[in-house]
């Protein structure tokens, strides 16, 4: 933890903000009615109205925003304005990234054959010549080193069943072994079709169902030679810019802190995704906390910011952090993260931190959520933005519903599934934390005595 945050922990642990025992979260804090006013200060300013009209204005006038895209590039200039339109100060940061761009064609054929497959193929698949890699087809069991120990697989195309192993794993064997091509079938029902993202060496990989694997291997197990010709065409590696949208309120010039608070979330959503609530909702709601925070005095600079390219691994985010100086990182008290906020068909309101232990950010939260909502529990989960700042060591929680909702990541995350009200007692909650922090007179709310209890296990761990 940096040096400032400890400054803020120290203060709660003084007070007995975050080691008072989880009964204490009935008690409510010994200065309630002087909390809950500097509470009403911002949380009566919230408009759930405002919040979903951001939704509905990323999520359907602007629709799909896949990082690297149109899609994106409107969200980002939608979101700056929303920001310059507070007086804040905007900066729109550029980053490169590489995507993999899907073949145009991909098929496989079986000479003397009327086989008729369908093949998928692996994302990150390296692609072929436009007349397709031709060679003599070889049964490779799963893929495993031990079966290219059994079998010739020099200059031909390798035949592996899903199971046991990774799917990069059996590539990168398969190209060990000096096979020039990898078809891999399904061991269950359904299509079978992968990333070979983070692999070494690889190469040309598709995918057949469990039915199509099985019947070129029928003619093999028959002691016939089989030939095939593997086309991958016109995929491969593109690089593309994404952006983060950095707005900062500044600490009144008579009384600043040198603190930094972070309230961030991630605009772009997945392939074929609106992604209203994944995550136009933490962006809406982000817009929305600084709007409402935008004209109040603060002793602390606040950092709203929006993430590109989260859905491909927390890239804007990483990117963000390492232009972070150390001075910067030491002055920071800690992260606010939104993902996931909006769905009615979420579960309930949970703080996940990357290490499944609590801190200044779970902690002022908690004691916000009692003051204005109801308690917050807390558990274990990274792999969203929030997960760039604790690796720099800066405290950080994002704050999502749980169990997950069944839109997830599918086309039909949309509009019609989003929640005014799971978005407004997101944005109360958490606009009343960033103003404890960051108010110029904190210390008077300092004395609530309210610890998070954990989450039950079944949510820990869950896809973000």
């Amino acid at each position: 933890m940096r040096k400032n945050s400890k400054i803020v922990l120290s203060c709660m642990m003084a007070t007995g903000l975050i080691f008072a025992p989880a009964a204490a979260a009935q008690e409510g804090p010994p200065n309630q009615q002087a909390a809950q006013a500097f509470d009403n200060k911002v949380v009566k300013k919230i408009d759930k109205e405002r919040i979903y009209q951001h939704v509905y204005d990323l999520s359907v006038d602007i629709g799909i925003r896949v990082a690297g895209t149109e899609g994106e590039m409107a969200a980002v200039k939608y979101i700056a304005d929303q920001y310059r339109s507070l007086g804040l100060e905007v900066e729109i940061q550029p980053f490169e990234l590489q995507t993999y761009q899907n073949p145009t064609s991909v098929s496989v054929s079986i000479q003397g054959s009327n086989l008729a497959l369908s093949p998928r193929v692996f994302s990150y698949s390296p692609s072929t010549a436009a007349e397709g890699i031709t060679g003599e087809v070889v049964y490779a069991g799963l893929g495993g080193v031990e079966d290219f120990e059994k079998v010739d697989v020099n200059g031909k195309i390798a035949l592996i069943e899903r199971g046991t192993h990774t799917f990069v794993q059996k590539v990168e064997n398969a190209a060990a072994a000096g096979a020039i091509a990898v078809v891999m079938y399904n061991n269950t029902s359904g299509i079978l079709s992968s990333s070979l993202s983070g692999a070494g060496k690889v190469v040309p990989t598709v995918g057949l169902t469990r039915d199509e694997g099985l019947s070129i291997k029928s003619l093999l197990d028959d002691g016939q030679s089989v030939e095939a010709t593997v086309k991958v065409i016109g995929g491969g590696l593109s690089t593309r810019t994404s952006h983060n949208v950095i707005a900062t309120k500044k600490a009144h010039k008579n009384h600043d802190t040198g603190q930094i608070i972070y309230v961030g979330s991630h605009h772009d959503s997945v392939p074929g995704a609106p992604g209203a609530s994944d995550n136009a909702s933490g962006v809406s709601v982000n817009l929305e906390i600084a709007r409402v925070i935008s004209d109040m005095p603060t002793d602390t600079e606040i950092r709203f910011l929006t993430f590109g390219a989260e859905e491909l691994g927390l890239l804007g985010s990483r990117h963000y952090v390492s232009t972070l100086t150390e001075d910067e990182k030491d002055r920071s008290v800690g992260m606010f993260n939104f993902d996931m906020v909006g769905s009615k068909n979420a579960g309930d309101m949970i703080m996940f931190t990357v290490d499944g232990k609590r801190n200044v950010i779970t902690d002022t939260a908690a004691s916000a959520s009692v003051r204005v909502s109801k308690p917050l529990t807390y558990g274990q989960v990274g792999r969203s933005d929030h997960q760039s700042f604790h690796d720099a060591g800066i405290p950080a929680a994002v704050y999502s519903y749980a169990p997950l909702e069944p839109q997830y990541h599918q086309p039909t995350d949309t509009i019609e599934h989003i929640s005014k009200e799971k978005m407004e007692n997101m944005a109360r909650i958490v606009t009343a934390a960033v103003y404890q922090i960051a108010r110029k007179d904190t210390p008077a709310l300092e004395k609530s005595r309210v610890a998070p209890q954990p989450v039950e296990p079944e949510f820990e761990n869950r896809p973000l």
